[in-house]
């Protein structure tokens, strides 16, 4: 374990690299900080934490700058988030707010984490298998082809087709939709199919073909697909870090082209608490070079989907989790109240 006044030049470390851009030497630390000790004891502190991995020299100068080792237990010893100004909590509410649905939701979302971190923004869309469902809407196209819409308590609608054997009267439609929504309701979609596996038989048996054809399409509606959707916004921030990838960022673009690596890259979508993987804590060897923070967002006390940012190591932490976290809050609050 490093002695608080060792972590203290390495948070100072830290701070002065990320804002500077420049490797930090020990006299550049004694006059910017107020670390109560001599230069001398600095060098040999800056010693001892560059032999234990935290700090190392890129070139020749007399700097050091944090490795993935020092990010980390700089994140991991961090006494808080920067929280945000009230203006900018206002800016991101009325931002938000103007969102007429999820598309936009998700949308604006991306631009918004883009804008407050200037890193990549990655939202993820509300998952099926942790939405509730809100209502069903059976609409008649022609005779014999109805139109399922879906639509969850996350704002999400999943439409499709249903063509029946036979012509559905206007009055079967409307039983089988005043029957499904009771039954079907504020349930989640894993509690849905044993609620309406007999509604077929509560039928005619003229009926019955049309209601199980229903029923089968409502139920791979509800089966999670592997294709969860994704949105990502801000790539072109990079470019400002091109210095702070080995030789070109060619390989975090094609990584974050991946939607599978973007998924992963997130976690997984129930657990709401804020993650921060650094460097080679990432799987992706493309991601080498960089830091994701990522957190869960829901409309309750449970997460439906992530959201988080990529950046380089060379990040404001504080800055960057305390927006991350932000945002999701607001989201989650839009989508308690949509």
């Amino acid at each position: 374990m490093l002695s608080e006044r060792r972590l203290e030049v390495l948070r100072a470390i830290v701070q002065d690299y990320v804002g500077t851009e420049e490797p930090v030497g020990s006299k550049a630390l004694t006059e910017r900080h107020n670390l109560g000790v001599s230069p001398a004891t600095v060098r040999n502190d800056m010693a001892v934490l560059e032999d234990e991995g935290y700090i190392a020299q890129p070139h020749t100068s007399a700097g050091r700058i944090p490795t993935d080792k020092g990010y980390r237990l700089f994140v991991d010893k961090m006494a808080g988030v920067k929280p945000l100004s009230s203006a900018e909590r206002r800016a991101i509410q009325n931002f938000l707010e103007g969102a007429v649905d999820l598309d936009d939701v998700v949308a604006r979302t991306v631009r918004l984490l883009a804008q407050l971190t200037r890193q990549v923004a990655v939202v993820q869309y509300p998952s099926l298998t942790r939405s509730a469902v809100r209502h069903v809407e059976l609409l008649a196209l022609a005779p014999a082809r109805l139109m399922l819409v879906l639509i969850t308590d996350t704002g999400r609608v999943e439409q499709r087709l249903v063509d029946c054997a036979a012509p559905v009267t206007e009055t079967v439609l409307a039983d089988l939709r005043a029957r499904l929504n009771s039954r079907v309701v504020g349930r989640r979609f894993a509690d849905v199919p044993p609620l309406v596996q007999d509604l077929p038989e509560s039928f005619e048996a003229d009926d019955r073909p049309a209601v199980a054809g229903v029923l089968s399409t409502l139920l791979e509606t509800l089966v999670e697909r592997p294709e969860e959707r994704i949105m990502l916004g801000g790539a072109a921030n990079l470019t400002r870090f091109n210095h702070d990838f080995p030789l070109t960022i060619r390989p975090v673009l094609e990584a974050l082209e991946e939607q599978m690596v973007l998924l992963k890259l997130l976690g997984e979508a129930t657990d709401s608490a804020m993650t921060v993987r650094i460097g080679h804590e990432n799987f992706h060897e493309g991601l080498n070079s960089t830091s994701v923070v990522a957190v869960g967002y829901g409309s309750g006390d449970e997460a439906v989907a992530k959201l988080g940012v990529v950046g380089p190591t060379r990040m404001d932490y504080p800055g960057t989790m305390g927006a991350v976290r932000a945002v999701a809050r607001y989201v989650g609050q839009i989508l308690a109240e949509s």
